[in-house]
C-alpha cells in the first residue's frame, strides 16, 4: 500500500493482515506442508493423551455447563460447540502435558497451541484439509516471527508467550473465516490489546495455569475474529504504534522480522517437536544423562553428584527452591532437579514419570539434591543459536563422566523421524482410541491435503467409549 508525503505510514498489523488473507494453498511449499502434517499428527497425540488429564475433566465439565451449541468439535468427547469454546479444549488438550511442538530464539513458544483456532472456525466454514494447512502455516510463521523480535525476549522481561499467541492467533482465526484483510487486522487488535499474560505462571511452584493460558490466548483470537466478522474494531497500533506492543514491553524491538520475506520461506521447517514431556531447556541435558546413565550402567546409589551447566534462565526458571521439592505435575516437568533424577532412577523420562505416585517416590526424591545447575557464560554465548548443555557426573567412588550436547532429539538438525512420531502419538492415543481407529487417523492425517472436510476428520478424533470406560481417566 502506497503511503504519501504526510500520509500514516502502514502499521506492521496491515501488512500481517494482508499476507494471511491472501495466501493460498499453492504458495506453500512441500517441505511447509510436510512439517504441517507431521506437526498436526503430533499435536493431535497430545491432544489425545491431555483428554484423559486432570485438568482437562475440569475444564470440560465447565464448558459442557457455559458452552453453547456450535459447529467446532472437542477432540475425545466428539461432541460440538461453538468455536470458541472449542478452541479453548482442544488447545488445552495439545498443551497440558507440555509434549507438543517447541521453538525457542529469542522467547519460546508451542506455536501448534493454535491449531485449534484453525480447526474450530475451519469446521464453522465447511473447509477442507489444504484450507486447514494454511492456517497451521500462518500460525507457526507468526508465532515463530513474534518470537525473534525482541531483544532480549519478553519472557526474561518477566511477561509470558501467551502475550504473543494473541497477535498470532486472530491471524489463523480470521483467515480461516475468511475475513478481508482490514477485519484480520481489526481482530488482532481486538485481541491483543487486552491479552498481556504475567510470567508468574512459570515462576516458582506451578499450577494448572501454566498450561492453560496459551490455549486462553488462542481462544482470545478466535473470539476476536469472530468480533471482527461482525464488524467489532480494534486499535491497528497495537504493535507498533503509541502504547502499543514495542512502546509498552521495551527496549528494543526489530518489527522488521515480523514482515521481512513473507513467503520466501516458511518458519514450521524451523520448529522442533517434544521427545520428553517436560520444559524445553530440560531436554538436551536429560538427553545427555541418559547417555551418560546407560552407556556407563550408573545407578542411583554409585552417583554422588549431576552438575548441569546450562543457562541462566534454566537456573532461574527450572531450579528455584520449589523445583527441589515439586508437589504437582506442572512443578515436576519445569523442575530440573526432578527430570534428571528421574532419568537416573527410571532410565526414561516419559508421562508415566509425572504421575504423582513417582513425583512422591522416595528413591527419586533422594536424588534431588544431587543436582547442581550452574549458569554458564559461555553457554549463554552461544544461545539461541546452540541450545547447549553440559552434564558431569561424580560418582561416590570418585570417577567423572561428562557430555556436552548442543541440541536436544526432537530440534529440526536432529528431528523426529515420522514413525517416531507415530509411535508417539499411538501411546498417547491409547486408551481413547483403538488400534483401528488410530490407524485411520494417522492415515488421514498424512493425507490432508485431500481431505474435503474438516469437520470429517475431526470425527475422527472421538474416543471410543468403551475403550475409555475401562480406563482411569481421572488421575488422583
Amino acid at each position: 500500500m502506497a503511503t504519501q508525503m504526510g500520509a500514516p505510514k502502514e502499521t506492521i498489523t496491515a501488512k500481517m493482515a494482508q499476507f494471511a488473507a491472501g495466501l493460498t494453498y499453492e504458495q506453500l511449499s512441500q517441505e511447509a506442508v510436510y512439517q504441517a502434517k507431521r506437526f498436526l499428527l503430533d499435536s493431535v497425540g497430545c491432544a489425545l493423551g491431555g483428554y484423559q488429564q486432570h485438568d482437562v475433566v475440569i475444564a470440560l465439565g465447565v464448558l459442557n455447563e457455559i458452552a453453547g451449541r456450535g459447529t467446532s468439535t472437542v477432540i475425545g468427547t466428539g461432541k460440538k460447540m461453538d468455536p470458541v469454546s472449542a478452541s479453548l479444549a482442544n488447545a488445552l488438550m495439545i498443551r497440558c502435558m507440555d509434549y507438543n511442538d517447541i521453538y525457542w530464539k529469542q522467547d519460546p513458544s508451542h506455536p501448534s497451541d493454535i491449531f485449534p483456532a484453525a480447526m474450530a472456525c475451519c469446521e464453522r466454514m465447511k473447509a477442507d484439509g489444504k484450507e486447514l494447512i494454511v492456517g497451521f502455516v500462518l500460525g507457526h510463521e507468526f508465532e515463530m516471527r513474534l518470537c525473534e523480535a525482541a531483544f532480549p525476549g519478553i519472557r526474561e522481561r518477566g511477561w509470558h508467550h501467551a502475550t504473543l499467541t494473541a497477535f498470532a492467533s486472530p491471524i489463523v482465526a480470521g483467515r480461516a473465516l475468511r475475513l478481508n484483510w482490514e477485519q484480520i487486522q481489526h481482530a488482532i487488535g481486538i485481541s491483543a490489546s487486552r491479552h498481556c499474560t504475567l510470567g508468574a505462571v512459570t515462576a516458582g511452584k506451578l499450577t494448572m495455569m501454566k498450561n492453560t493460558v496459551d490455549p486462553m490466548a488462542t481462544q482470545s483470537g478466535v473470539l476476536a475474529a469472530l468480533l471482527a466478522e461482525k464488524g467489532y474494531t480494534g486499535p491497528e497500533h497495537v504493535i507498533d504504534g503509541k502504547e502499543g506492543l514495542a512502546h509498552c514491553f521495551g527496549p528494543e524491538w526489530k518489527l522488521n522480522l515480523l514482515t521481512d520475506g513473507l513467503g520466501e520461506s516458511w518458519r514450521i521447517t524451523q520448529c522442533g517437536m517434544k521427545f520428553f514431556p517436560t520444559e524445553a531447556l530440560t531436554h538436551a541435558p536429560i538427553s545427555a544423562v541418559l547417555d551418560l546413565v546407560k552407556e556407563n550402567d550408573l545407578h542411583p546409589e554409585s552417583v554422588e553428584k549431576i552438575q548441569i551447566r546450562s543457562l541462566a534462565r534454566a537456573a532461574d526458571i527450572l531450579s528455584d527452591p520449589s523445583k527441589y521439592d515439586p508437589h504437582t505435575k506442572e512443578t515436576a516437568d519445569h523442575s530440573l532437579p526432578y527430570v534428571i533424577a528421574a532419568a537416573l532412577v527410571e532410565r526414561q523420562v516419559t508421562p508415566a514419570q509425572f504421575e504423582m505416585k513417582k513425583i512422591m517416590d522416595p528413591t527419586i526424591r533422594a536424588q534431588l539434591k544431587k543436582v547442581e545447575v550452574v549458569a554458564d557464560p559461555e553457554i549463554e554465548r552461544v544461545f539461541p543459536a546452540l541450545q547447549r548443555v553440559i552434564v558431569n557426573i561424580t560418582t561416590t567412588d570418585g570417577r567423572t563422566f561428562s557430555k556436552q550436547l548442543d541440541y536436544p532429539k526432537g530440534d529440526p538438525r536432529n528431528p523426529l523421524t515420522d514413525a517416531e512420531i507415530e509411535e508417539k502419538f499411538r501411546a498417547l492415543a491409547e486408551g481413547v482410541l483403538t488400534k483401528k481407529a488410530q490407524d485411520k487417523l494417522i492415515a488421514a492425517i498424512w493425507r490432508l491435503e485431500k481431505c474435503a472436510s474438516v469437520s470429517k476428520l475431526m470425527r475422527m478424533m472421538r474416543g471410543d467409549e468403551e475403550l475409555q470406560r475401562s480406563e482411569v481417566r481421572v488421575q488422583k
